[in-house]
């Protein structure tokens, strides 16, 4: 009898000290952190700092402990670079600019920004980048001579190279990435997505060695039309979002999400809300039910996989990274913001 007492009060306590599971979110706190007159679309979480760079040559970090933010500009010469994409490794932080020239800068000694890659081209367009590991990065840009442009760097991103048109699927002319919000590319282990403006999504099994193309039905009619940002929960679950920033209200073929890895790609709210997004975002620790995209219309959430949306806020940003399952950092138009769901 002692024994079944002591099993029955075992179970009492453990029982009372689950923790409640979180209900879907209804709301979301927004409160700002920083501002400047910038447009701010690369943002990357690097432990307790919230990395940054944007237009007018600026780049800092945001102390998400005490919110102290430091910013620099990084010039080449006379020029004052926009850049759209960061990346981070175990050691560097990296930021990549738009247009040309393409500029590839990392961290190095005594806080200075080393150039580590540059590209001249009048067609040299670059949009997004990450890393697989600390020593193996990725970055993409706009097809030129007949392929998309893929720099990749196995040496903990000192070198970058830029991989040939017979390593590539053939492209289209046009074709390229919205650099909107850096999450153009989702990696998972070794394997590796690229999502383009004409909707199509570059594949790689093994960490850009070869590549594959999987075929979307997201709508890419116009040149301003396509996939803006894509995001994997795991090695099978995608989801992909876009639609047409200059008509953002229209939601027809604008979401798909994909259960096998990128072979097939379907439709979710078709003419549904939301419209136009530039960055998606699987929730952490949703078991990839919950989803939140947002774009300058607004931010929207899905519990159950993008069948259907909420609005949780209209408040404008170009890009969002969860810290965790509730908190989340954003930024956008002369701004980043602590986002708070609840």
């Amino acid at each position: 009898m002692r024994g079944l007492y002591y099993l029955t009060l075992l179970l009492l306590i453990f029982s009372c000290s689950e923790v409640k599971k979180r209900g879907a979110f209804t709301s979301v706190e927004i409160k700002t952190l920083y501002e400047d007159s910038l447009s701010i679309r690369a943002i990357e979480l690097m432990g307790n700092s919230l990395a940054f760079a944007a237009n007018k040559g600026v780049f800092g970090t945001i102390d998400l402990s005490n919110g102290k933010v430091r910013a620099n500009v990084q010039k080449f010469d006379t020029i004052v670079p926009e850049y759209r994409a960061v990346a981070h490794n175990a050691t560097d932080f990296f930021m990549l600019s738009v247009a040309n020239p393409a500029l590839l800068y990392k961290t190095g000694e005594d806080g200075a920004m080393d150039l580590v890659y540059f590209e001249e081209d009048a067609n040299v367009f670059y949009d997004a980048m990450t890393f697989w590991n600390n020593r193996e990065g990725i970055a993409v840009g706009d097809t030129m001579n007949g392929c998309l442009s893929i720099i990749i760097t196995r040496d903990g991103g000192h070198h970058w190279t830029k991989l040939s048109c017979d390593e590539l699927p053939k492209g289209i002319e046009g074709e390229g990435a919205f650099a909107a919000s850096n999450t153009n590319i989702e990696v998972v282990g070794d394997k590796t997505w690229i999502a383009t403006t004409n909707s199509r999504v570059y594949f790689s099994p093994d960490k850009g060695k070869t590549w594959e193309l999987q075929k979307t039905p997201v709508i890419n009619e116009e040149p301003t039309q396509g996939i803006y940002s894509i995001d994997f929960y795991d090695e099978n679950l995608g989801v992909a979002v876009g639609g047409d920033y200059t008509s953002p209200e229209n939601n027809a073929a604008n979401k798909a999400i994909t259960t096998d890895g990128g072979k097939t790609w379907n439709l979710i709210a078709d003419g549904r809300e939301p419209g136009y997004k530039s960055c998606v975002q699987f929730v952490p620790g949703s078991n990839g039910k919950e989803i939140v995209a947002l774009g300058f219309t607004g931010i929207s959430y899905s519990n159950d996989r993008g069948a259907t949306w909420n609005e949780l806020s209209d408040e404008p940003f170009f890009t969002i990274r969860f810290q965790n399952d509730t908190i989340a950092y954003a930024a956008g138009k002369n701004r980043i913001a602590k986002l708070v769901f609840k």
